[in-house]
């Protein structure tokens, strides 16, 4: 939870309803909520569900708003950390509701989800016109670390016992140490 926003962890069920369009029976979903990018996040949640079980913390959330309960959007991981305590994340938000601060508000508090979680790296990417979701990577304290072809990285890292660290820990990481990106979509503008 934050100062505008609630990130609730999606069942199976919830799930399910966002990949089908179609609220369930207490869902409050904002016009235009779910869009592409939640339906293919909601079925890489399933999936993941279905092969290795529901990895929650390092499932998928929806973004609602505090003060209606409306699902404005999706953020998530896209699988539990690798071996090396890395995961990667995307978020999106309806076309009404950006513009407003809540995708950064919304990305912090999935990165404190990880901190808090013990993982020692976040990934995440973006188009390389997606100049907003950029900002965004960068106002949440995600540092670039390169680009290819297509997109732009950016990683945060945290050092041993950053979890009890209010707003410390995080590290920079140079270009030659990012990983490769992941295959998943994250913050990319729908096609």
């Amino acid at each position: 939870m934050t100062t505008r926003l609630v990130l609730h962890p999606l069942t199976p069920a919830e799930a399910e309803c966002v990949v089908q369009g179609r609220p369930g029976p207490d869902a409050l979903w904002a016009p235009d909520y779910p869009n592409d990018g939640d339906r293919a996040g909601a079925r890489h949640f399933l999936e993941h569900c279905a092969n290795t079980g529901n990895p929650q913390p390092f499932g998928a959330y929806e973004i609602r708003l505090r003060e209606n309960g409306h699902a404005i959007g999706g953020a998530g991981f896209h699988g539990v950390p690798d071996d090396r305590g890395q995961v990667t994340i995307g978020y999106g938000l309806i076309p009404a509701m950006r513009g407003k601060g809540y995708a950064s508000e919304a990305l912090r508090a999935l990165l404190e989800i990880a901190r808090a979680a013990g993982v020692a790296s976040v990934r995440g990417d973006a188009d390389l016109d997606n100049t907003a979701s950029q900002h965004v990577m960068a106002a949440a304290g995600m540092r670039f670390v390169g680009e290819d072809d297509l997109l732009r990285h950016y990683r945060i890292d945290w050092t041993a016992g950053s979890a009890a660290e209010p707003g410390g820990g995080a590290t920079a990481t140079d270009g030659a140490a990012a990983s490769q990106p992941s295959p998943q979509v994250s913050a990319r503008r729908p096609s």
